[in-house]
């Protein structure tokens, strides 16, 4: 994929006695604003300024997709912890509900999210002024606009109530950034309009180097996941789960019950979804791309997850599974969930790591009454088996949206709208059969589907960035929330409902007198 994330720097030679002529102010040498937005690769080079905040990393910046959404967001849930080699006091903080809104990483998600927004803002303002090919202009502003949806799910799923912000703010004081915020209800609309507008201008596919670009396939099936999130807590616009069966039949293929023309279906071997060598194939809808050991282009998340001390292996071990107790496993964790038969438990975990120096294999037991011969789990959804001997980094893209997430969106929908028909039966058990589990039967109570489903949506995604938000809009059978339940249940004795929504960042309320913090964190 070409220049999604790439940024290209001019090389300057500077030697002791050329520093004073260097420092000297040249304004000429300055391309304004009013210069730059003239040609069409102005156009892409704006476009592609937004790509570059999903997934731009290297040793001293994290962006959403690129392990902010873990230290900043992942950490918070009851699927992982940060391990020894987090020591960030402002993510372990986070990881026991006791941040508060001067938390460095709750800033970063805002401001980062926000500095998306705006360049998307720019490239939707300026790109129309342009004179180029109309097709390619279009698909540039559909692009924009499918980002900006994007930027605003995740702020809307984390703060409420946000600052809508549609134009490009170009001020001269202070005074004129002082926003108030906008209902979520107001934000969902926008993100509806955008999307909307983004699946009728983007094309169904791009061949290369355009590979990984937004897709009108891409537009609807986030517009299914957005249906869905509104239907659920705490919206509870539960009119949109007819809105979600509906956009998500229009990504299935005919052979799933859709009439998509995309050609999106479930690799036969789960661990090709995650894969370096078959990123970006049929499974794949819309993903962060990463390329390993080329100028800081690659998925740092890889070494988080890896053992330290390992020879021939870069392992800081910063994230790991959450354990708790259940029953007489003080142990117990989301690994062990999974049932034997399920094939997803061996692509998403490792328990051991082969050196590549001196080919012993290396894992770190527990001594657990509980279960002999336990041992510790590790992520492994980001692991390059053919990159071994560079595990700073991976070429292992992250999955924003697939197809089997479509699949679940569709089941879970159209349980929640008809009952466990038979095309929600049909949706969730394509995903059960791909990870080699039984079909479930008929005669399930709609409560009880929903259940199933909850649990295989979460062992389906997991070390995805997907957890937390289901955490925040799933319910029990009474249609309450089980936000404060399931995280109290693996020993966040102190979760309650304000943890739902982050704190708006103090520095931000400071800078911005009508922007008001959240109720609950007052």
């Amino acid at each position: 994929m070409k220049v999604l994330k790439y940024i290209a720097l001019a090389s300057i030679g500077l030697t002791a006695s050329s520093c004073e002529s260097f420092l000297k102010e040249n304004p000429a040498s300055i391309i304004s604003e009013d210069q730059y937005y003239k040609t069409q690769t102005d156009a892409i080079n704006a476009v592609n300024a937004v790509y570059f905040l999903l997934n731009a990393g290297g040793p001293s910046i994290q962006t959403p997709y690129n392990t902010l959404f873990n230290t900043g967001m992942n950490f918070a849930g009851d699927d992982e912890d940060p391990g020894p080699g987090a020591t960030n006091p402002d993510v372990r903080s986070l990881a026991v509900l006791a941040h508060s809104s001067s938390n460095l990483r709750v800033y970063e998600l805002w401001q980062q999210h926000y500095a998306a927004i705006k360049k998307a803002n720019v490239a939707i303002e300026k790109i129309p002024t342009i004179n180029f090919d109309a097709t390619l202009k279009a698909r540039l502003i559909a692009e924009a606009k499918f980002l900006r949806a994007l930027y605003y799910f995740n702020v809307v799923r984390l703060w409420g109530d946000v600052p809508l912000i549609t134009s490009y703010q170009k001020y001269v004081t202070a005074s004129d950034y002082a926003i108030t915020k906008s209902p979520s209800t107001e934000v969902y609309a926008q993100i509806e309009k955008d999307l909307t507008e983004a699946a009728s201008a983007l094309p169904n596919s791009y061949s290369s180097p355009d590979v990984g670009r937004a897709t009108a396939g891409a537009a609807k099936a986030l517009l299914a996941k957005v249906y869905l999130t509104k239907a659920s807590q705490p919206l509870n616009l539960t009119q949109n789960y007819a809105d979600a069966v509906k956009k998500a039949e229009e990504v299935l293929s005919p052979a799933d019950g859709g009439t998509g023309t995309y050609g999106y279906d479930l690799f036969d071997n789960f661990a090709d979804a995650f894969l370096p060598a078959t990123k970006n194939g049929k499974e794949h809808i819309f993903s962060a791309q990463f390329k390993s050991n080329a100028q800081l282009q690659g998925n740092n998340q890889n070494p988080r997850s890896i053992l330290t001390g390992i020879p021939g292996l870069s392992g800081g071990y910063a994230d790991m599974v959450r354990f708790y107790t259940v029953g007489n496993d003080k142990f117990f964790s989301v690994f062990k969930l999974y049932t034997p038969a399920d094939k997803r438990k061996r692509v998403t975990f490792v328990t051991s790591f082969t050196s590549p120096t001196n080919g012993r294999k290396y894992g770190l037991p527990i001594v657990n009454t509980a279960v002999p011969n336990d041992s510790t789990p590790f992520f492994n959804k980001t692991w390059d088996p053919n990159s071994t001997s560079v595990t700073n980094e991976s070429a292992a893209n992250v999955a924003i949206i697939r197809y089997a997430e479509v699949l679940l969106i569709h089941a879970e929908a159209e349980n929640e709208l008809n009952g466990p028909t038979d095309k929600a039966y049909k949706s969730l058990n394509r995903v059960r059969r791909r990870a080699g589990l039984p079909d479930l039967q008929p005669g399930l109570t709609k409560d009880q589907f929903r259940e199933a489903l909850y649990l295989d949506r979460r062992l389906e995604l997991v070390f995805e960035y997907q957890r937390w938000f289901d955490l925040i809009r799933q319910k029990d059978a009474t249609g309450k929330s089980t936000f404060v339940a399931n995280l109290q249940k693996v020993g966040k004795t102190n979760a309650t409902d304000k943890h739902r929504l982050y704190p708006i960042p103090q520095s931000e309320i400071d800078n911005n007198p009508k922007l008001e913090q959240n109720t609950l964190w007052k």
